[in-house]
């Protein structure tokens, strides 16, 4: 696993460069934080697990992330938000814990 960034979850407006309808999340690029934090804002209908909207979390990058998930306590399943990309968050002794599959960490 590579760390990627560390997630926040506000209710504050930022600078946002994307928005996942179907999750009802704004999210920031990390790559652009100097601390690579990705700030996310959830819409009151967000179908998110709750830990997911209340918690921050820390993403890591994996080369398989099906196998990555074996045996983990799964509160998103692997999710495309845009081609060559899978996401997916588990629940690690009640820490939000991000997965990602990329053509980079490939």
């Amino acid at each position: 696993m590579q760390y990627l960034h560390f997630g926040v979850p506000t209710t504050q407006e930022k600078n946002w460069s994307g928005y996942i309808a179907d999750l009802g999340v704004h999210v920031t690029d990390p790559g652009a934080d100097a601390f690579g934090i990705e700030w996310l804002k959830f819409d009151a209908d967000s179908p998110m697990h709750e830990l997911i909207k209340t918690k921050p979390h820390t993403a890591f990058a994996v080369a398989d992330l099906d196998a990555a998930l074996a045996d983990k306590k799964i509160i998103l399943p692997p999710y495309s938000p845009m081609p060559g990309f899978r996401i997916a968050f588990i629940d690690h002794d009640g820490a939000v814990i991000e997965l990602a599959e990329t053509k980079q960490s490939n």
